[in-house]
């Protein structure tokens, strides 16, 4: 048993060193590596099958939106990137160039994309002609690269995985039912699959994506208190369209742009799983995202008999779930202890005296509650702990959001809650920039989002006391 324990105290306490904690479970729970690539990282098997699953159930719900996928290339010309001044100044610190092609320097230079506004622009400009041609409704799943200067795993590297839609519509009412419709879908995503409550809103023009009118947002608050943008969908009328000369001939033959919008989810949604979910004993899963939703553990498993049920009872069960059977020679406290630091929602423990009663122990990842489940039972039984588990995981992140949500009315208010406590600060806000820039210098916070629910707490700032216009939700953040 002590090297089952030592397999534990390998993961720092997040009460101890939050960071720590989050680099340990995302090595110890085998979902990267570090590469000779600074900045970079191998999405090992673990860390890849839950994007892949993140992947198929968005695209999925894309699909049912009438959405469609579609490949552009990775490389952009300088001269392409340059049409929309306010896109490229925005992401000009962040652009990794191309300057040679084998030995030769390249006429003009290519950016390695960090977007994919410019190059979908170019291509709708020729793609689009006739009101008959919209909308269109694209997306793409591909890499990025932005050349971050600080990075961590999931959260900020420089090449990270993602989906970027960019929608081309006839009117301005079109291109905003899209922007918060798509918002919608990451919404319910994050909430139903990720059991991550989040706060819906749009960013005040500061925070807002380069180029866009305006930038919608899902916040969600992480176990340290800090905010986490977890999706964000963008309306950018006709600007990018007046840029690029995408045009379409209307019903009454009168040339009119485009208003177009963007939207993406990235691989930090699972860094946000860990830092929600997470515990001291390593990664926790809901399980409509984990690879392996089912552990079957074998105890005694060289007696005769055991591995057989185990890999019986995973027969019965690959039916309905994701199931994997660990019929490794380490003992069962290790096997115990691996899948605890995997994140694995159950795991079912069969040995010989089981098999004599005909029945399993259910165990879950997160309570540590064990069922004992009769064989026959076994398939619908694990079903019914799968949803319970799910809801539950949404609960209590949700009851840790609401328990870190404070209120402020007073800018001693703000900056106690602040130094004394973690998490989103609600307050009224004057719409100047100079005070949003002021507060994030004298405190570090930043305007999270505008949230669709807004409320009234006070008439005036809670900075600068003028004339309040917008209820803000304000926090540290990843």
């Amino acid at each position: 048993m002590a090297k089952d324990k030592k397999l534990v105290e390998q993961i720092t306490s997040m009460e101890e060193d939050f960071a720590q904690w989050y680099t340990d479970v995302v090595i110890k729970a085998g979902l990267i590596d570090y590469t000779s690539v600074k900045g970079c990282m191998v999405l090992k098997p673990a860390g890849y099958a839950i994007w892949e699953l993140i992947q198929s159930q968005l695209d999925a719900r894309f699909k049912e939106t009438g959405v469609e996928n579609v490949y552009l290339p990775m490389f952009i010309p300088e001269s392409l990137l340059q049409k929309e001044k306010d896109h490229v100044e925005g992401f000009a610190p962040e652009v990794a160039w191309v300057t040679h092609g084998g030995l030769n320097q390249l006429q003009e230079r290519m950016c390695v994309r960090p977007t994919s506004e410019t190059l979908f622009c170019d291509f709708y400009a020729k793609e689009i002609q006739s009101y008959r041609d919209l909308p269109k409704v694209y997306n793409q799943w591909c890499s990025v690269v932005r050349w971050e200067k600080e990075t961590r795993p999931f959260l900020r590297s420089r090449e990270f995985l993602w989906q970027e839609g960019h929608t081309a519509h006839a009117t301005a009412e079109d291109a905003e039912a899209r922007t918060v419709q798509m918002l919608n879908v990451y919404a319910d995503f994050c909430e139903q699959v990720l059991a991550m409550p989040v706060v819906k809103g749009r960013k005040t023009d500061k925070e807002k994506f380069a180029g866009a009118e305006a930038t919608y947002t899902i916040e969600a608050l992480m176990h340290d208190g800090k905010a986490l943008q977890s999706g964000t969908s963008h309306n950018f009328g006709d600007g990018f369209a007046k840029a690029f000369g995408i045009q379409y001939t209307d019903k009454e033959n009168k040339l009119q742009y485009v208003h177009q919008t963007s939207w993406g989810m990235t691989t930090r949604l699972i860094g946000a799983v860990i830092m929600v979910h997470g515990d001291d004993s390593g990664l926790v899963l809901p399980p409509r995202v984990a690879p392996t939703q089912v552990m079957i553990v074998p105890i005694m498993q060289k007696k005769e008999g055991v591995l057989e049920k185990a890999d019986e009872l995973k027969e019965m069960l690959s039916t309905n779930y994701r199931v994997k059977v660990d019929d490794s020679d380490k003992n069962p406290g290790f096997k115990f202890a691996e899948q605890e630091i995997k994140g694995i929602p159950l795991r079912v423990e069969v040995g010989p005296k089981d098999i004599e009663a005909g029945q399993a122990v259910v165990v879950r990842r997160d309570t540590r509650e064990k069922y004992v489940v009769p064989f026959a039972e076994l398939d619908t039984k694990i079903g019914e702990i799968l949803e319970k588990m799910q809801q539950d995981m949404f609960n209590r992140a949700l009851a840790h959001r609401e328990e870190n949500t404070h209120v402020a009315t007073s800018w001693d208010e703000f900056t106690d809650i602040l130094e004394k406590k973690q998490g989103f600060i609600k307050g009224m806000w004057c719409g100047n920039q100079e005070c949003e820039i002021a507060i994030k210098e004298e405190t570090g916070a930043t305007t999270r989002c505008m949230p669709f629910e807004q409320e009234t707490l006070s008439d005036v700032c809670v900075h600068c006391g003028k004339p309040a216009k917008k209820m803000v939700y304000f926090g540290k953040a990843y």
